[in-house]
This record gives C-alpha cells, structure tokens and sequence, in this order.
C-alpha cells in the first residue's frame, strides 16, 4: 500500500531524553488518523519533525512516498497544511486578511478561491471583524483555514479541540468529517479527548513514552473490545473465591463488585454463591471503550 505518511525507526533526542523511540507509523490515504497519547508521550515533538520545524536524530519517514533524507520532501511538504500548538494567524486582521497574507506566502496570486475556503471552515459571514474578536473556536477554524490555503492532501492537527466549548467540539467535529469525506484530504490529529476522537477516526496510533504501542483501524478495534459482566454481591471475597474456582478472569472494582471478562452462567453462579451465603444484589453487562481500552493498553491495568 502506498501511504501519505510513514515513519521508520524515527527518533529524536534532547540531551539524555528520548521523546521519540524507534517510532513507527503508517498513516493509509483517506484516513481520520487519531493519535493517543499522554503529555510528554512524544506527539507534539512526532508532528514537528514531519512538518520540518525539527530534524529527527536518527530514522526516517516518507511523505507521499518520498524520503525525508531527499531534497524532493520540500515538495512534498507543499502537499501538507498543519496547525501545531496554537494557530498561526495575526490576531489584527480579519479572517480574510489572514488568508490574503497565507497566499502570498505560497505564492498563490489570486484571492479569487478565499471565499470558498471561508466557506469550508464556516467564517464566511465574519467579514472585516478582526480575530482577536473571535471565538476560541473560530481561531480554530480559522488556523485551519490557513492551513488549507495550499490546496493540502494531508492536514496534521495538534489538539484541535482543546479548550472548545461544547458547541465549538460539535462545529470542529463536522468540519474535520467535511474535510475529510466531501474533500479526501488525510488528516493526522492528535487529542486527548478519547470520546471525541472515537466519533472521528478510522484508524489509530497509541504511543507512549516515545513508543509506537499499536495500530489498529477504528473496525478492528471495535471488534477487538470486550464485553464484561458486572456483578455486585453482598460478599466480595466470596465471590472472589467463585470466580477463582471457576476460571473466570475478572478484576476486583471495590470490595463487593467485580468485573468479569467472560460469558458468565448465571444459574451457576448463584447456585455456587448461595453455598457461602452470598446474594447476587445486580448483573450488569458492558463492553469495553475507546478510554477504557487506552487505558488498559498503555496503563497496564491487569484484567485478571
């Protein structure tokens, strides 16, 4: 498969600190790819070497199937936009003036296409209001605005959704699925609002202190979830002890409740209980989620 973006072995260190670790990734074309990760993980300091705002220690990556390591990449970095960190605007001008000085730094010299870019990201009815009056959500909006001037095929966002009020997640959300079904443009995002992220992406990238952990698509991932059985009881150690007996895994959640990963007999299992007396008080099931699955992957919590 050709990918639009591929990393091989890519790290970078600062002094002793490794903030990239032999990372790996494939970024597949027509993707929402979501990467996961704590502060510090490595993801900001990933976004900035693929951008060229800082050079890898060692590894390599290849944008559009072109290498890093080769002169061409600066070509092949006209086909993406990024907002990394904070969006790049001047806050005294207006929404149009921000993407009149963009084309002229790309050398695009007619305006005639502004309007509908406007248009793309919602702020085509600002007119002359200046951004320092705009919303956090329309700095946004507008910060990918500029990233689009260039016409881009793959968009990297770093935690586009920080800081938005409810209905600026909403508006953010549809813009980046317009962006991405109406428009094809690939779009690499960072976030750490898991819920978000699972309504937006098909695929994703769990790293963890530098490390690439897994990749898997949205699909394969909702497939891989488990579902848990939830049950209260009256004596936690007693039914500790069934669930033992049984070859049930399961993790104890407070002292009268356990989570069990497993089909579960429930006939069985009262029968088994009222031989210590034990009452079942509720039976719940569940399956596994987007921030549940995160943090069992990276954080390590024991299903058994």
């Amino acid at each position: 498969m050709d990918y639009v973006l591929k990393t091989e072995a890519l790290t970078k260190t600062y002094g002793r600190h490794k903030a990239l670790d032999n990372f790996s990734m494939c970024i597949p074309p027509g993707a929402i790819y979501g990467l996961v990760g704590k502060n510090g993980a490595g993801k900001t300091t990933l976004l900035r070497l693929i951008c060229g705002l800082q050079e890898a220690t060692s590894g390599d990556y290849t944008l559009f199937g072109i290498s890093s390591r080769k002169h061409e990449i600066l070509g092949a970095r006209k086909g993406m936009g990024a907002v990394i960190e904070t969006p790049a605007i001047y806050l005294d001008m207006s929404a149009t003036g921000n993407l009149k000085e963009q084309y002229r730094v790309l050398g695009i010299r007619s305006f005639d296409t502004i309007p509908q870019l406007l248009k793309m990201v919602g702020l085509e009815n600002t007119g002359w209001k200046r951004a320092k009056n705009f919303s956090l959500g329309m700095r946004q909006r507008l910060g990918i605005a500029v990233a689009l001037a260039g016409n881009p095929r793959f968009l990297v966002l770093d935690e586009p959704i920080n800081g938005l009020d409810p209905q600026g997640i909403i508006e953010m959300r549809q813009l980046l699925l317009d962006l991405n079904q109406k428009y094809g443009i690939t779009i690499l995002v960072s976030s750490h609002n898991l819920d978000e992220l699972s309504r937006l992406a098909t695929h994703y990238g769990f790293i963890n202190n530098g490390k690439m952990v897994k990749e898997i698509s949205a699909k394969d991932l909702e497939n891989s979830f488990r579902k848990s059985v939830r049950i209260e009881v009256t004596n936690g150690k007693a039914l500790a002890a069934v669930l033992e007996q049984a070859g049930l895994p399961h993790k104890i959640l407070a002292p009268n409740v356990s989570e069990v990963y497993s089909r579960v007999n429930i006939s069985k299992l009262t029968s088994a209980l009222e031989k210590y007396q034990c009452e079942v008080l509720s039976i719940k099931e569940q399956e596994e989620n987007l921030e549940s699955y995160y943090v069992n992957l990276i954080g390590g919590v024991s299903h058994e």
